[in-house]
């Protein structure tokens, strides 16, 4: 295989592997729901034998954005509400590459909210998990966009006039075409939905409740917690849009009053990602970008000489 491109030969893969020699140990806060995450994706990983370097992981900005430095794989920290677009770019230009994004609430919901919404209308090949734990924690517990109603905080001191954003159905109605929710106290279905997710040709949403005991107090521990898809009363077709829409938003306003719904929600098998129709129409090639710079017969285009002059 080439120098770039991630593309190895299968083998078992232990999760330590991932575990970083620089910085092995995860500095969060005792009992910070990002290690539920961080476990999670490391087991997730070993369990679809993905070497360290057939990976790469994008982070924001905020306490979710460290998940790089603990992650032993090709890394990215991008700027506050921009792991996405960067993502994007790096899975178009090397399909190859097992691409995963992360970002808080505050960094995803509403910094990059706008990436998050166009990332899943065009369906890229790559995996989100956005850490929701109802506040800005870096910053030290600043109301967020999934802040309940009446949150009191730095920010609201009298209490939250908003209503929080339903991220479940906003993905849905983006064009997600597999949007799930987990939760760091439910670490073995966390690590089922982060495999299935990355297994996914499209682009897949994971919603991960993470708790806060520093500056999100009122959240708890997210427990207990029910998965729906263990659960009859619960019972739905996560393959049909319509069904999804109603048992997300009936999760979505049963988090603030207590009841946690966790498990899968929509997945849409059928969907090309944005790669493969760009590429069925000849828009990308068929060689990754990424390939060429280890060509040395390739003769490189310019832009000028493929679209021609303005006129």
């Amino acid at each position: 295989m080439s120098v770039f491109s991630a593309i190895g030969e299968e083998r078992e893969v232990d999760q330590n592997e991932y575990t970083p020699g620089i910085e092995p140990q995860a500095t969060w806060c005792p009992g910070c729901g990002d290690f539920g995450v961080l476990k999670a994706l490391k087991g997730a990983m070993a369990e679809l034998g993905r070497d360290p370097e057939e990976v790469l992981l994008v982070t924001g900005i905020g306490c979710s954005g460290k998940l790089s430095s603990y992650f032993e794989s090709y890394g990215f920290h991008s700027i506050h509400g921009r792991s996405l677009p960067v993502a994007r770019a790096a899975k178009l230009a090397n399909p190859g590459l097992e691409v995963v994004a992360a970002g808080g609430d505050g960094d995803g919901y509403g910094i990059g909210g706008n990436h998050f919404v166009h990332t899943a209308r065009e369906n890229h090949d790559l995996t989100y998990i956005v850490f929701n734990n109802e506040i800005f924690g870096l910053t030290k517990g600043q109301t967020s966009p999934t802040s309940p109603k009446g949150h009191k905080s730095k920010t609201q001191p009298h209490g939250s006039a908003k209503d929080p954003i339903r991220p479940l159905s906003m993905a849905l109605t983006g064009g997600a075409s597999y949007v799930a929710r987990t939760a760091a106290v439910n670490p073995n279905q966390a690590q089922e939905i982060l495999v299935e997710a990355i297994q996914h040709d499209g682009f897949s949403h994971v919603d991960f409740l993470t708790q806060c005991p520093t500056w999100n107090k009122d959240a708890k521990q997210y427990v207990p917690y029910v998965d729906i898809q263990q659960n009859e009363e619960y019972d739905f077709d996560i393959t049909d849009r319509k069904q999804a829409a109603e048992a997300m938003y009936e999760a979505e306003g049963a988090l603030y009053d207590g009841t946690v719904l966790t498990g899968r929600f929509y997945h849409d098998e059928n969907r090309h990602s944005y790669g493969d129709e760009k590429r069925s129409v000849g828009e990308m090639p068929e060689t990754p970008l990424a390939e060429r710079y280890f060509d040395e017969e390739y003769e490189w285009e310019r832009s000028y000489d493929l679209l021609g002059p303005h006129k």
